[in-house]
């Protein structure tokens, strides 16, 4: 597609964009995808999928239609909010149906993978944004303004558009990376909190009063991540291609850790 064609696309100004309301299809609608709805809404004509959930209630409450997968991908934009297992399948069955230049915006937790394998399935002319919002239902309860999100794409008109929306319409801080550096960071950024917040949630502490400020910000992450499904654990941990090293690397310094104070021992680690 020429640069000319870009530019005169559907999301070639985002004033334009905001003044005739574009179509948006959310395929997805789990945790993170119902936390989205309402702030989506406000800005496109939104219409929602998922087949592993009965969508009747969610969209009678935001006042949103709830569509199959094809009509879904006949909307001028499409998010997927679909676990990383699940994607390939949905991806090889929208593609029939996309248009030309279609956008197509990926929100999954690690960004190498998912990409690779929506270039692999999805027509050569889709145009293709990976996104990772920072934050999630929790962390974004009272608002998202200001909060971050990663950003990876081409510097293709489009993506220069959804980037310049993101910030100037939902108020978030963009960060552009790539897919490669967003996986290697979030092996730690994300890895780590996840499986402390996890270990310290399996070990059922019992109610303590004697906290201090240091035990309070531990609970915190640990109230931040255990509403999480085990879906989301699985990719941060196991589909991130840095994960398995971090987390060998976490052991290691367990034990090194421990081993002064005359532990592990065979029992306890």
């Amino acid at each position: 597609m020429s640069t000319q064609n870009l530019l005169t696309s559907p999301l070639a100004d985002d004033a334009e964009l905001l003044q005739r309301r574009r179509s948006l299809a959310l395929v997805g609608v789990g945790a993170f995808g119902e936390f989205s709805l309402p702030h989506l809404r406000r800005f496109f004509d939104l219409r929602i999928h998922d087949s592993r959930h009965d969508l009747g209630a969610l969209s009678a409450r935001w006042n949103v239609e709830a569509v199959d997968l094809e009509t879904a991908a006949r909307q001028d934009i499409v998010v997927l909010a679909v676990p990383l297992r699940s994607l390939r399948a949905v991806a090889r069955a929208m593609a029939p149906h996309l248009s030309p230049g279609t956008l197509v915006v990926d929100l999954c937790s690690v960004k190498t993978e998912p990409l690779a394998i929506l270039r692999e399935e999805l027509p050569s002319g889709t145009r293709l944004v990976g996104t990772h919002p920072l934050f999630g239902p929790q962390s974004g309860r009272n608002g998202i303004v200001g909060l971050r999100i990663a950003f990876c794409a081409d510097d293709c008109a489009q993506s220069l558009v959804a980037a310049r929306f993101l910030r100037r319409h939902l108020g978030l801080h963009v960060i552009r990376t790539t897919a490669d550096e967003h996986d290697r960071q979030m092996a730690y950024v994300q890895g780590l909190t996840h499986l402390l917040g996890r270990v310290t949630a399996a070990m059922a502490l019992p109610r303590l009063d004697l906290t201090t400020a240091s035990f309070g910000h531990l609970q915190h992450m640990v109230d931040m991540v255990r509403h999480d499904s085990d879906e989301l654990f699985r990719t941060i941990i196991s589909d991130n291609p840095y994960g398995p090293e971090v987390m060998h690397a976490f052991v290691e310094a367990a034990r090194d850790v421990l081993k002064p104070v005359g532990l592990p021992s065979n029992r306890t680690m």
